[in-house]
């Protein structure tokens, strides 16, 4: 794995089997996001480690390392030039500090030499944050930005969940993680 991102108290690097259950718990941490089963959680930490960040913030050093941001994502099977992020989760007390564009630019220049090009994601009509985080990733990345309806409510979901949206930005260029 690549060496650790510092900056300031927050770590950003590759997880391990051994974070799982942090980020179960950042995720319930994180409404509204979905949480998934803490198998799940220890999957993608796991299998998908060279798809995912996690961002330590280390309040002092009489405390170990919490959670202040993960992003969890694969590469698509039968499209390996495009990486969809799963979720995007920033602990509260994270939030506003630039930790979500942090990981997901970290992820871009870890993933970008081994032939990725594209990001993939789906998003709610409101969910105003990360709408408006893949924005900000596209106009760093100079990259185009497209939506469409992706998984409809009543069709996809039975009712009891919002419409999701494709987000599809790219083709982008490499991106150092430093000028994210």
């Amino acid at each position: 794995m690549d060496n650790p991102t510092r900056s300031g108290d927050i770590i950003l690097r590759g997880p391990t089997a051994t974070d799982g259950g942090a980020l179960h718990r950042l995720v319930a941490d994180c409404s509204p996001l979905d949480t998934n089963s803490r198998y799940c959680n220890l999957l993608q930490c796991y299998h998908f480690a060279d798809t995912a960040v996690i961002a330590e913030w280390r309040d002092n050093s009489e405390h170990p390392p919490t959670l202040a941001g993960a992003v969890t994502g694969y590469r698509l099977p039968a499209q390996p030039s495009v990486l969809f992020v799963w979720q995007v989760a920033v602990h509260p007390r994270a939030r506003g500090l630039g930790v979500a564009k942090a990981m997901l630019g970290e992820l871009i220049a870890r993933c970008n030499p081994r032939g990725v090009t594209h990001l993939h994601t789906t998003i709610t009509a409101a969910n105003d944050a990360s709408w408006a985080l893949f924005r900000a990733v596209a106009n760093t990345l100079d990259a185009p930005l497209t939506s469409e309806l992706a998984f409809g409510e009543a069709q996809h979901f039975e009712g009891v969940h919002d419409s999701e949206y494709w987000v599809r930005l790219g083709p982008f260029s490499p991106i150092s993680p430093r000028a994210s």
